[in-house]
């Protein structure tokens, strides 16, 4: 008998309750990360030091993720999602409200450093969240669905985020630290019990996903190309030379680059839930070959751009692309996993790839922005995105396919065992 209160078995056409929780939070954070994404740059101009010290900032946050997310795949193995979670926000709320105090460049080196022992545990436990959550046909549109809430938050963030600006740089830190507060304390009694963590659901029944095993499947190791991609570019290149970009080579003022930031951001959330609907009913792979190959060419072009509104429009295509990759990235990542699995190693070599983009990238094109100019810089970060590609390529469809037995067996007893369940086809 299939146990209906398992989150592998849902109506085909509606995600589980709990997902929309987890949309709801991204959406919370997300909005507190684009109010202090256009101000973090500027800000750290203010203890005047140069362009590379600016992106050393963003990239120790990104190498804190990096180091501490083996611990935090271990920790969500162990104690469950919803502890590493909670602790995680709590880290990341202290860290960043203690930034609207800083008086010295090491402060915030320190900080942010912190703060990214945080990010690494509540976004691996919240990936690891929606795989296990979400029923296998519908990995999607529920990871298309998180990511629209985390972006639709990071529209409004930078708009928001610019007008803080005028009225101060350290406002914003203190705003995403109360944003960050409200989500915990709206989660916690939502999700509680309802993680298959104490309550004798099959979904624990698999042993863990072992990062060796995994790193054997070639739709695997595209996705970690693919994810090494989007944190050079997303969550590295564009947070530290966009603003400077935009202030500093096409004039405009400080407000404005909150709106260039969140461009982009609209054209992702633009394609998100499309790109979803696409890898659960064509498979993952259509999506993410044309969302890199746009994204790459968009992103490689734009630092060549003189004039403002071409910027805008530019940014808006790489964004349109950038939606398209990240839903079948991630299912191809949950479908290798499987739902009845805790892949905590294997998410956070997943993460761990996107932090070291997001290291390397701001220092690297950083240097090179300083060096010879934004053009080279943006180009380098487009080919990257192209190398990602060549990956895809050549990676086997992950899409679990109904039996004949119907999709009913399949949400009982199919691609949901583990990693070893899943074969290229």
């Amino acid at each position: 008998m299939v146990d209906t209160d398992s989150p592998s078995v849902h109506a085909p056409d509606r995600l589980p309750r709990e997902i929309w929780v987890l949309v709801g939070g991204a959406f919370m954070i997300a909005i507190g990360y684009g109010i202090v994404a256009p101000t973090l740059p500027v800000f750290i101009r203010s203890f005047d030091v140069g362009i590379t010290a600016v992106s050393a900032v963003v990239s120790v946050f990104a190498l804190s993720r990096l180091l501490f997310a083996p611990v935090s795949g271990r920790l969500v193995t162990r104690f469950g999602e919803m502890p590493a979670y909670l602790v995680g926000l709590v880290v990341v709320a202290v860290s960043t409200g203690a930034c609207a105090f800083a008086t010295e460049y090491w402060h915030l080196i320190a900080l942010r450093g912190f703060g990214g022992i945080g990010s690494t545990m509540f976004t691996v436990s919240a990936i690891s969240l929606l795989i296990r959550l979400a029923p296998p046909t519908m990995r999607g549109r529920a990871s298309g669905m998180w990511a629209t809430g985390f972006l639709i938050g990071n529209i409004i963030g930078p708009l928001v985020g610019g007008g803080l600006i005028v009225i101060s740089l350290r406002a914003p830190f203190l705003v995403y630290a109360g944003l960050l507060v409200a989500v915990v304390g709206l989660t916690w009694p939502l999700l509680r019990n309802r993680t298959g963590e104490s309550g004798g659901a099959d979904v624990t029944a698999a042993p863990p996903a072992r990062f060796r095993e995994v790193l054997g499947h070639p739709a695997y190791r595209a996705a970690l190309v693919a994810s090494f991609s989007n944190g050079w570019a997303v969550f590295g290149v564009r947070i530290a030379l966009v603003p400077l970009f935009v202030v500093e080579v096409l004039d405009q003022p400080e407000s404005w680059a909150g709106i260039a930031l969140a461009v982009f951001a609209a054209g992702t959330a633009a394609t998100l839930v499309t790109a979803g609907r696409i890898a659960d009913r064509r498979g993952r792979r259509p999506p993410a070959i044309i969302g890199l190959a746009v994204s790459g060419v968009a992103t490689g072009v734009l630092g060549f751009i003189p004039w403002p509104p071409l910027f805008l429009a530019v940014s808006l295509v790489a964004g349109l692309g950038n939606g398209l990759i990240n839903p079948p990235m991630n299912a191809a990542v949950a479908d290798v996993i499987g739902n009845k699995a805790r892949g905590g190693t294997v998410l956070a070599g997943f993460q761990m790839v996107a932090d070291l983009g997001a290291i390397i990238g701001p220092v690297a094109a950083g240097a090179l922005a300083e060096g010879i100019g934004f053009g080279p810089s943006f180009a380098l970060t487009g080919a990257i995105a192209l190398v990602a590609l060549g990956f895809w390529l050549r990676a086997p469809e992950t899409l679990p396919r109904p039996s004949r037995r119907g999709a009913e067996c399949l949400a009982e007893c199919s691609v949901t065992e583990g990693p070893a369940a899943i074969r290229p086809h």
